[in-house]
């Protein structure tokens, strides 16, 4: 396909996730019984840069970081539980769920030298799992990271009435696109990133998978409210860089925190790590490593501890 888009078979019936090509070759290792992660490896090199995606995505929104990254490091994209090609289950979707399946990940590839790379979701994820696994990483990069965005009781009863399994599964087309879109600088949503959006109209068509996908969106974001992060950053001794577009529209949340603007959710969180690095990119929105990939591969490359 042109500009840079991989194949995806569009004109072709969906059973399952497994149907979808992604722009890596993917390989899957059991961590238990009811847990098994699809991931992508590419490059070779002492550090290993492991990539953990958003709410709603999977590893194919690491494809232009990897595609630069991988010439200096080992690069490895998972889907986490629940996600893309990786196993489905009646799983907890919380924080402390996600990252201890990732610290398994770890442990069971024998990963070294290891910077976490968490985006959106995956940023507290990471956060998460550097609280309570420390030794398993070596650092972390933050990319327009949850966590640093605080909500209180009344907003957390809000976030439960409006996100649930029927409202997610009766969202029309119209309003996906419009959802993507919002992950863009002035929800200009890119020709290259539109293959995620049909990747979830196609996604439509795998039943159980579907079902099970539209179930699984509240509980993650009910698992972000219920293990909030930010009263915790303080212990976080890690070396953290922490990316953010200045354009993001969808942190801080633009119902709830109209006070709020992205450079003040950014600075506060960043201001409680104890050893953080921040940057803010112009012309980006909420997808910075798409959209700003250049910048972000810049930024990591230039972040890294080679020791």
């Amino acid at each position: 396909m042109a500009s840079g888009h991989f194949a995806h078979a569009q004109d072709q019936k969906v059973t399952s996730m497994e149907d979808f090509t992604y722009p890596f070759a993917t390989q899957k290792v059991a961590l238990s019984d009811s847990v098994t992660i699809a991931y992508a490896e590419e490059g070779e090199g002492t550090q290993t840069l492991l990539f953990v995606h958003g709410l709603g995505s999977y590893l194919p929104a690491w494809k232009k970081n990897i595609e630069v990254l991988s010439g200096s490091y080992r690069c490895i994209a998972l889907d986490l539980p629940g996600y893309g090609k990786s196993s489905r289950g009646d799983y907890a979707f919380d924080m402390t769920f996600f990252a201890t399946q990732i610290a398994s990940f770890i442990e069971q590839l024998s990963l070294k030298n290891v910077t976490l790379v968490g985006h959106s979701m995956g940023g507290q994820i990471a956060l998460t799992l550097a609280l309570q696994h420390p030794d398993a990483i070596k650092q972390l990069v933050l990319i327009a990271p949850a966590g640093f965005e605080t909500f209180t009781a009344q907003e957390v009863a809000w976030f439960k009435q409006i996100y649930t399994p029927a409202v997610v599964k009766a969202t029309p087309v119209e309003q996906i696109e419009r959802n993507f879109a919002l992950n863009f600088h002035e929800a200009n949503f890119p020709d290259d990133a539109r293959f995620m959006y049909n990747d979830r109209l196609l996604m439509r068509d795998t039943g159980e998978e579907y079902e099970a996908y539209c179930n699984m969106i509240p509980q993650c974001v009910q698992g972000m409210l219920a293990e909030p992060v930010y009263e915790r950053l303080p212990d976080i001794t890690h070396p953290v860089l922490v990316l953010y577009g200045k354009g993001d529209l969808l942190i801080p949340n633009q119902l709830l925190h109209q006070e709020l603007t992205t450079e003040k959710v950014a600075q506060r969180g960043h201001e409680r790590l104890p050893d953080s690095t921040l940057k803010l990119l112009d012309g980006c929105g909420h997808f910075v490593q798409w959209e700003c990939a250049e910048a972000v591969n810049e930024a990591i490359t230039s972040f890294i501890i080679n020791e």
